[in-house]
C-alpha cells in the first residue's frame, strides 16, 4: 500500500550554479543545481549515499555513489552536456534506451544511436516523498511526450526511488500509446557500473553458448584491434572465460552477449558483479516485462565500464535487424505499458 506526503513539481528557471537544498526529511534530502554546461542536475541522498539525475535530460541517473564507492562507470566527461546526441554527453550510471527504435543502427536504419529517450528533453520533472510496503522514500519522476506527425505520438514517465536505509534503487517506466493505432516499441535500460579489476559474475542462467551468445557484428562507432576478432570467436565458444574480470581480457573496444535469463519464483532474475573484498552490486528485472538481457563489457584507457545487464525487450543491433525477428513490441493504441 502506497501513501504519498509530499510532492514538488520541479522547473529549469529555478535551477541555478549554486545547490541548494530542495528536500530535507531526515536522512532524506533532495538538492538541486546547474552544472556550467546548463544542465539542471538533481541530488537524491539517504545516509548510505546518493544518485545525481537530470530531470530534464533524459531523467538519467548520471551518477551512483553508495557505501563508500562510485558505481558508474569511468568515462571521459566529468560533467553531463546539454546536447541530444548519444555520444556527446556520454558515461551516466542509467541510460533509459529506445522507445520507438534503440541500439546499434544498421546500414538501412535512419534511428540515432539507442534511439531518443537517452537524453529526451522532458516536459515535466517532479520529486515525490511517500511510503510503500518497502519504506518511506524520496522519487524522481516525469514525463516525455514524443510526438512526430504521421508515425509516433506517446507518453513516457518513469520513476526512480530511493528508499531511505537502503543502497538499492527502484526503477520503473510506463509508456503510454496516445495514438489512434497502435504502436511498435523497443526499451532498453542502459545501467553502466564500474568493473573491479579479478570480479566474478553471477547471473541466474545457463552457462552455455546457446544461452550466453556473444555479439558477432562490429558496431560502425568502434574500430577493433588486433585479436579483436579472435577473442570473440572464442567467447563464442567459451563464454565463461568472461565470468572473472580479468585486467588483461581483451574488452576493447567493447563486447556484447545476449543472455537468455532464469527466473525465480518471484519472476525476478538476478545479475550481480562480486568485487574482491566480498561486496556486490546487483540488478533484478523481471523477464516477463524485459525479456532479452543484454550484456555490454567495455574495458579501455578512457571508458571502463560494466553493463552487468541492460534488461530490454529486444537485441541492441538496430531497429531493422530486430524487426526481422519480430522483436519490437506491439502497444495498442490508448493503451499502458508497466516495465
Amino acid at each position: 500500500m502506497q501513501k504519498h506526503l509530499s510532492k514538488w513539481m520541479l522547473y529549469p528557471h529555478a535551477f541555478d550554479s549554486k545547490e541548494r537544498l530542495l528536500v530535507d526529511a531526515g536522512t532524506l534530502k533532495a538538492t538541486l543545481w546547474r552544472y556550467d554546461s546548463n544542465v539542471c542536475a538533481l541530488k537524491l541522498q539517504n545516509a548510505l549515499g546518493h544518485v545525481i539525475c537530470l530531470p530534464f535530460q533524459g531523467q538519467q541517473i548520471w551518477s551512483a555513489h553508495f557505501l563508500g564507492r562510485e558505481l558508474t562507470m569511468k568515462s571521459m566527461f566529468d560533467a553531463p552536456r546539454a546536447t541530444s546526441n548519444y555520444l556527446e554527453t556520454y558515461g551516466a550510471f542509467l541510460i533509459h534506451c529506445g522507445m520507438t527504435a534503440m541500439g546499434v543502427p544498421g546500414p538501412h536504419d535512419h534511428h540515432p544511436l539507442h534511439g531518443e529517450l537517452p537524453n529526451a528533453p522532458f516536459q515535466e520533472a517532479f520529486v515525490v516523498m511517500a511510503e510503500d510496503d518497502r519504506g518511506r522514500y524520496l522519487a524522481l519522476g516525469g514525463s516525455y511526450r514524443h510526438i512526430v506527425a504521421f508515425s509516433h505520438h506517446y507518453v513516457a514517465r518513469p520513476l526512480l526511488k530511493v528508499y531511505e536505509g537502503s543502497s538499492l534503487l527502484d526503477l520503473s517506466l510506463n509508456i503510454e500509446n496516445l495514438k489512434a493505432t497502435d504502436m511498435e516499441l523497443m526499451y532498453l535500460a542502459h545501467i553502466n557500473f564500474r568493473p573491479a579489476d579479478h570480479g566474478e559474475l553471477i547471473y541466474s542462467a545457463h552457462k552455455d553458448k546457446d544461452s550466453v551468445r556473444v555479439r558477432q557484428s562490429i558496431p560502425s562507432h568502434v574500430t577493433p584491434k588486433a585479436g579483436y576478432k579472435e577473442f570473440i570467436d572464442h567467447l563464442a565458444q567459451y563464454p565463461e572465460e568472461h565470468h572473472h574480470l580479468k585486467p588483461g581480457l581483451a574488452f576493447d573496444p567493447e563486447i556484447v552477449f545476449n543472455i537468455n535469463y532464469s527466473q525465480d519464483h518471484e519472476g525476478w532474475a538476478h545479475s550481480l558483479q562480486k568485487h574482491p573484498n566480498g561486496s556486490y552490486d546487483y540488478i533484478g528485472h523481471r523477464p516477463a516485462q524485459l525479456d532479452v538481457g543484454v550484456r555490454w563489457i567495455c574495458r579501455t584507457p578512457d571508458q571502463d565500464a560494466l553493463g552487468l545487464v541492460l534488461p530490454a525487450t529486444a537485441e541492441a543491433e538496430g531497429y531493422q535487424a530486430e524487426k526481422s525477428q519480430g522483436q519490437p513490441k506491439n502497444l495498442a493504441r490508448q493503451a499502458h505499458l508497466a516495465l
